[in-house]
């Protein structure tokens, strides 16, 4: 994007991943949740961003902490509001092969706004089950909230305009790491 400004590149995403991992393990003894710790993405990116924080924290803690993820498409509040451009949003499944209940639950996500997707994410967690605790993990926090949701652990807060965009690239779907901020356009989805 010629009128991005890279805020965070590859090795940064790296870094601010592994402080994550080591922010969530020291918030979550393995004594404190009846069944533990489990990692949960939002697709798309914050399902690839969960994936990574799943393998940090497995390598770290030398246990396996299970990893799911859900499509929070038909969960939006807003769905009928936005705009997709050409096309319906695509929709993912959602994959949670573990128990959810007595569980703590960390929901990563790749850019924390409004808050809608969080809301979203935390409905279809609970129509699988009731966990012990549900916190938030967060690449950006770009402010502008529209709920009472704030983050547990955030990668980089950037403070940006409504007519901003943060652009999350993840080397599995775009082929580079990175996080831009641009000047949204006329008719881009948010």
């Amino acid at each position: 994007m010629p009128d991005a400004t890279v805020v965070l590149d590859r090795d940064d995403m790296r870094r601010t991943l592994v402080r994550i991992a080591h922010e969530i393990i020291e918030k979550n003894p393995p004594h404190e949740s009846e069944r533990g710790l489990a990692i949960v993405g939002v697709h798309r990116r914050g399902a690839i961003l969960g994936r990574r924080l799943h393998g940090l924290l497995t390598e770290l803690t030398g246990a396996e902490v299970p990893f799911g993820s859900v499509d929070i498409s038909f969960y939006r509040d807003d769905l009928g509001l936005r705009d997709h451009g050409p096309g319906a949003p695509v929709v993912h499944s959602t994959q949670l092969d573990f128990p959810i209940d007595g569980r703590t639950i960390v929901i990563v996500d790749d850019v924390l706004y409004t808050g809608r997707t969080v809301r979203a994410a935390i409905d279809v967690l609970f129509d699988y089950g009731r966990p012990a605790r549900v916190q938030l993990a967060v690449l950006a926090d770009r402010g502008h909230r529209e709920l009472p949701i704030r983050p547990d652990y955030v990668g980089k807060n950037l403070p940006t305009a409504r007519d901003e965009r943060v652009n999350v690239r993840v080397e599995e779907v775009d082929g580079d790491d990175e996080v831009t901020i641009s000047a949204l356009h006329a008719g881009s989805p948010v």
